[in-house]
C-alpha cells in the first residue's frame, strides 16, 4: 500500500510538469528578463526543428506549421509596412485639408485642399497661382468681400476658432479614450524596447486615437510635428500584428525585435527616409539590435516607403514635402557659417531641453497638471493669435520648411525670391547669378526673425502637452529659419564684396555662388541634432529628405558641432531627459560608469537590514510560501539548499509561484497548506499519512546570473546593459550573500551622479 501511495504521489507531483497558462508572463510596469526570453525562444526553435517523417497527414501539417513559423517574422514586417504606410498617407492628406480649412474652403469639392482646388482650375495665372475662383476664404464666402479690414478681422477670428476647435477635440479624445496617446511616444518606446512593460501603451485604442488626434493637433497650427508620433503609431501597428502570431505574442524579447523594426518603418514614412529610419532605430531607440532585426527593419522600412509612395500624398511623386534640388556646389570657406549654425543648433538644443523639462516638471508638481484641457486651449489660443499676422507662422510648419529649403529659380513666386534682376541677363534658367536683394527679401527677413523668436518660445510650452506632439518639425523649423537668414546674409556679402579675399577665389560677379536654401537645410540638421543628439541617422535622414547627396560634408560638420556644443552642457538628449523626468527604469547604453565601487556596496540586504527572503529546496510548506508572498513585494526569491548552508540552487519568479500554487490548489487533490514544496529532481519517500507534496522544479530558474561580492560595479552595470538582466545574485564561494536588481543599479548610478535616487519611481 505504501508503494502504491508513493507511485500515486509521483504521478501527482509531475502534474505541474505540463506548463499552465500565464507562466513566464510579467506584471504591468515590470522589467522583462531578456536572458529568460532568449532561452524560451531557443526552446521554441528546438521544438520546431524536430525531425519528422513526412508521410502521414499530421507530419505534412507540422511541416506547413514550421514553415509558417519560420516566415512569420517577414509576414509581420510586410503587414507593419503596409499599415503604417497607409496610415501615414491618410494622415498627410487629412492634415493638408484641415490646415487649409482654417482659412477657407473649396467650392467645387469641399474635400480638396487649397492646392488641389486650384490645380483643377483653368483660371489660375502664373503670378497669382494661389488664387482661383473655386477657392474662397471664409470672409469672402460669408460677406462677399475678399479684401479690407473687416474681411481680415473675420478671417483672423475664424482661423482662431478653427484652431481652438481642433485642439479641443484632440485633447478631449486623448483624455477620454486613450491617455497614452499624448506626447511624442519616443521616450516610452525607448523604455519599452529596453525591456520595460507598459500595458496598453501600444494597444488598439491608442493606435486609433493617436492617428485621429495627431491629424487634429497638427492641423490646429500648434508648434508640433507628426514625425515622432508616427513612430509610436508604427509601433502600435507592430504590437497589433504581434498578437496574431504566438511566436511573438508569448515572447516579450521577440516582440521587442519586431517593435525595433516598426520604429524604423515609422521614421521611414515620417520623412520618406527608409535608410534613415533603420539607422534611427539602431542609433536612437533600440536597445537590443541583432543582425536579423537589421534586415527585417530594412524590409519593413522599404514596404512602408513603397506604400506611402503609391498613395502619393503630396502629389509631387516624392515621399516628402521638402524635396529640393540644388545646382551649385559648396565651397570650403562656407564651412565657417555651417559650423556656426552647428553651434547655434547645440545652444538651442540645450536651452530647449532645460526650459522644456523645467516646464514639464512644473506641470507635474503644481496645480497646472490638473487642467490639461485648459492648458492646451490656452496655448492654442496664444499660438493662433500670434501666428496669423505673420505669413511664415500662419502656414503649416512643413510648408514653411519647404519654402525655406527652396532654391530661388526663375519660377519662384515667394517673397524670399524677390531679388532685383539684371535686365541684360541671358542665361539658362537653372543657373541664376547672385543678385542684390529686393524689398521683398528684406521684408521677409524681419518677418522670419519674428517667426524665429516665436517658434523658439512657443515650442518649449507645446512639447509635452496632453496631445500627440512631435519635436522633429518644430526643431527643424527653428534651424531652417536661422539658416536661411544666415544664408541670405552670406549671399549679399558675397555679392557686394566679391573682391574680399574669402570670396575672391570662388565668387566672381555674375556667378551663382551661394545657395541660401542649403544654409536652411544645414541649420535644420544642426537644431534637430542639438535637441535629439542624433548624428549618423540625422545626416542620412536629411540627405534622403532633400536629395542633397553632395552636401553630406556640410551636414556632418553641423551635426557633429551641434552634438559637441550640446554635450558640453549636458549629456542627455530630450528623450533621455523625459525618461528621467517620468522615472522610467532605463539603463542608457551610452552612459559611462567610471566609479570604483563593488557589488557588495550596492547589493541588498545592507548591514542593518533584515536577512534576504529565501525559499529552501525541500523544507518550505505551501503556507510558508503564501505568507512570504503576502508579506513581501519582491519580484522573485532565491532558492537555497537550507538556511544553514545558504548554498544557491536557483531563482523563482513571484508571479510564477503564485500561479503555480493557485493552479495546484484548484486541480491537484491533496495539496493543503501543510504540503511541502519541493524544488528538487526527486522528492523523498514520505509516509502515506503526510499531505500531498508539491513539486515546483519546473518553474525554477536553475541558471540565475551570479557575480561575486568583489565584482566591480562597472562590470555589473555592463552585464545589466548588455544582457538585459532583471536581477543578479551575489555569492561568495557558492553561498548566497544578496541580490542586485536593475532598480538598485539605477539608484546607485543616480547617487554617484549626486541625483535623487528616489526619482526612479517604477518597479
Amino acid at each position: 500500500n505504501v508503494n502504491k501511495a508513493m507511485n500515486g504521489a509521483g504521478n501527482l507531483m509531475d502534474f505541474l510538469d505540463e506548463p499552465f497558462p500565464d507562466v513566464g508572463t510579467y506584471e504591468d510596469f515590470h522589467t522583462i528578463d531578456w536572458l529568460r526570453e532568449k532561452s524560451r525562444d531557443t526552446d521554441h526553435v528546438t521544438i520546431r526543428n524536430k525531425p519528422t517523417c513526412y508521410h502521414s497527414k499530421e507530419s505534412i501539417w507540422e511541416l506547413i506549421k514550421s514553415l509558417l513559423d519560420a516566415w512569420s517574422g517577414w509576414v509581420v514586417m510586410l503587414l507593419i509596412g503596409l499599415l503604417s504606410g497607409t496610415l501615414a498617407g491618410v494622415i498627410d492628406l487629412a492634415v493638408d485639408w484641415m490646415t487649409d480649412l482654417k482659412e477657407g474652403v473649396c467650392l467645387s469639392a469641399f474635400w480638396y485642399s487649397h492646392e488641389q482646388c486650384c490645380w483643377t482650375s483653368n483660371e489660375t495665372t502664373f503670378d497669382d497661382r494661389d488664387k482661383c475662383p473655386q477657392w474662397q476664404k471664409w470672409a469672402e464666402l460669408m460677406t462677399g468681400h475678399a479684401e479690407g479690414a473687416g474681411a481680415y478681422v473675420l478671417n483672423y477670428f475664424l482661423y482662431i476658432l478653427w484652431a481652438l476647435l481642433f485642439s479641443f477635440l484632440a485633447v478631449s479624445l486623448v483624455r477620454v479614450f486613450a491617455p497614452y496617446a499624448c506626447g511624442s511616444g519616443i521616450p516610452e518606446i525607448k523604455t519599452i524596447l529596453s525591456g520595460f512593460i507598459i500595458r496598453g501603451y501600444l494597444g488598439k485604442w491608442t493606435l486609433l486615437i493617436k492617428t485621429v488626434t495627431l491629424v487634429l493637433a497638427v492641423s490646429s497650427g500648434l508648434s508640433l510635428g507628426k514625425e515622432g508620433p508616427l513612430v509610436h503609431v508604427a509601433c502600435c501597428c507592430g504590437n497589433l500584428f504581434c498578437s496574431l502570431f504566438s511566436k511573438y505574442s508569448k515572447n516579450e524579447g521577440k516582440r521587442r525585435e519586431v517593435l525595433s523594426a516598426a520604429a524604423a518603418a515609422g521614421v521611414s514614412v515620417a520623412f520618406g527616409a527608409p535608410i534613415g529610419g533603420v539607422l534611427f532605430s539602431l542609433e536612437e531607440v533600440s536597445y537590443y539590435f541583432p543582425l536579423k532585426t537589421l534586415w527585417r527593419s530594412f524590409f519593413a522600412a522599404l514596404v512602408a516607403a513603397f506604400t506611402l509612395r503609391s498613395i502619393n500624398p503630396f502629389g509631387n511623386s516624392r515621399l516628402v514635402l521638402f524635396y529640393v534640388e540644388y545646382h551649385t556646389p559648396w565651397y570650403m570657406a562656407e564651412l565657417v557659417p555651417f559650423i556656426l549654425l552647428g553651434v547655434f543648433g547645440g545652444l538651442w538644443g540645450t536651452l530647449f531641453i532645460r526650459a522644456n523639462i523645467a516646464w514639464c516638471r512644473r506641470r507635474k508638481t503644481t496645480q497646472l497638471g490638473k487642467y490639461p484641457v485648459l492648458e492646451v486651449i490656452a496655448i492654442t489660443g496664444i499660438t493662433a493669435v500670434l501666428a496669423y499676422p505673420n505669413p511664415y507662422t500662419r502656414r503649416s510648419t512643413s510648408e514653411l520648411i519647404s519654402e525655406l529649403f527652396n532654391d530661388c529659380g526663375a519660377l519662384e513666386s515667394s517673397q524670399l525670391c524677390d531679388y532685383i534682376n539684371n535686365p541684360n541677363m541671358s542665361r539658362p534658367v537653372d543657373d541664376i547669378p547672385d543678385r542684390p536683394a529686393g524689398p521683398g527679401v528684406y521684408n521677409a527677413l524681419w518677418q522670419l526673425a519674428l517667426a524665429l523668436v516665436f517658434k523658439i518660445v512657443i515650442t518649449i510650452f507645446t512639447f509635452g502637452m496632453k496631445i500627440p506632439s512631435g519635436l522633429f518639425i518644430p526643431s527643424m523649423a527653428v534651424g531652417a529659419i536661422a539658416g536661411r537668414i544666415v544664408g541670405i546674409a552670406v549671399e549679399q556679402m558675397a555679392y557686394h564684396h566679391h573682391d574680399w579675399i574669402i570670396f575672391k577665389n570662388w565668387c566672381r560677379p555674375g556667378a551663382d555662388c551661394v545657395t541660401p536654401g542649403l544654409y536652411a537645410m544645414v541649420g535644420a540638421a544642426a537644431c534637430l541634432g542639438g535637441v535629439t543628439r542624433m548624428t549618423v541617422s540625422l545626416v542620412v535622414i536629411m540627405f534622403e529628405l532633400t536629395g542633397g547627396l553632395e552636401y553630406i560634408v556640410p551636414l556632418m560638420a553641423a551635426a557633429v558641432t551641434s552634438k559637441w556644443v550640446a554635450d558640453a552642457f549636458g549629456k542627455e538628449g530630450i528623450y533621455e531627459s523625459h525618461i528621467q523626468l517620468n522615472g522610467y527604469p532605463y539603463l542608457d547604453v551610452r552612459d559611462e560608469f567610471t566609479h570604483r565601487t563593488l557589488a557588495t556596496d550596492v547589493m541588498r540586504p545592507r548591514r542593518n537590514d533584515p536577512p534576504l527572503a529565501v525559499l529552501t529546496q525541500d523544507t518550505t510548506t505551501v503556507e510558508d510560501v503564501e505568507t512570504l508572498i503576502k508579506d513581501t513585494d519582491y519580484n522573485g526569491f532565491p532558492v537555497v539548499v537550507s538556511r544553514e548552508s545558504e548554498r544557491l540552487i536557483g531563482f523563482v519568479q513571484r508571479r510564477d509561484l503564485t500561479l503555480a500554487i493557485k493552479n495546484a490548489r484548484q486541480k491537484q487533490d491533496g495539496v493543503v497548506s501543510s504540503s511541502v514544496v519541493y524544488f528538487t529532481e526527486d522528492a523523498p519517500q514520505l509516509p502515506a499519512s503526510n499531505p500531498q507534496p508539491l513539486k515546483l522544479r519546473r518553474i525554477l530558474n536553475l541558471s540565475p546570473f551570479t557575480v561575486t561580492d568583489h565584482t566591480p560595479m562597472e562590470t555589473v552595470v555592463d552585464i545589466f546593459r548588455k544582457l538585459g538582466l532583471r536581477q543578479c545574485l551575489v555569492t561568495r564561494s557558492g553561498r548566497l550573500l544578496g541580490i542586485i536588481t536593475k532598480k538598485d543599479v539605477l539608484r546607485h548610478m543616480a547617487q554617484m551622479m549626486n541625483q535623487d535616487p528616489e526619482s526612479i519611481m517604477f518597479n
